[in-house]
């Protein structure tokens, strides 16, 4: 498999992201490069600022490359001169398929430095796929506190949901099959921002 690769599974074998495997990047069908990923984040700070015009803005990022998405437009937020908190969640030990993961969870540090109680969160990730990552995000955030309100920010999403789990913010829309995998690289962990499609077998 694929360090720079989130692998989505359907249903018992939908791994956490915090599971990357890679043999590297790029490979298979280009989806976004550098300046095209640059442009859909920005399109989610923007998205953000127009919702919320004003007031400080608390973000929670899934590892791991939520946390990256969350910390790039929380950069891009400051430049415009909002208020932005952020923390990290490790969704590993929330999921309903735990039980049958194909390999034992890496568990990475959660930290979420702020009140979540009565806050309005906004839970980061990478790629949307079948809802059940946004689903164990979500229980774990409630584990701080009950926010007043949850949204999503999702660089991609890739449909082929199989919870009823929508975005709130979008940098962009693939349409894939369910065998399908989408390889997000950023910088940060890999070297290069890309974005791939690997069609399914």
């Amino acid at each position: 498999m694929l360090p720079c690769m989130r692998i989505e599974y359907s249903n018992s074998q939908d791994l956490s992201n915090s599971h990357d495997q890679a043999t590297g990047c790029p490979g298979g069908q280009s989806l976004l490069g550098e300046d095209d990923i640059s442009n859909k984040l920005r399109r989610l700070a923007a998205q953000i600022a127009e919702i919320h015009p004003e007031g400080l803005l608390s973000f929670v990022g899934i590892h791991t490359r939520g946390v990256t998405v969350a910390e790039r437009v929380k950069e891009i937020l400051l430049e415009m001169g909002r208020e932005v908190q952020i923390g990290t969640l490790d969704i590993s030990f929330y999921r309903d398929d735990l039980d049958h993961k194909l390999t034992n969870p890496t568990v990475q540090a959660s930290e979420i430095p702020f009140e979540i109680e009565g806050s309005r969160i906004v839970i980061f990730d990478d790629v949307l796929y079948t809802g059940r990552t946004i689903r164990s995000a979500i229980e774990g955030v409630s584990k701080y506190g009950r926010p007043s309100k949850v949204e999503l920010a999702v660089l991609i999403d890739r449909g082929n949901r199989e919870l009823p789990i929508q975005p709130d913010y979008v940098g962009h829309v693939v349409e894939t099959e369910r065998l399908d995998r989408v390889k997000v690289c950023f910088k940060e962990h890999d070297g290069e921002d890309s974005i791939s499609l690997i069609p399914g077998i």
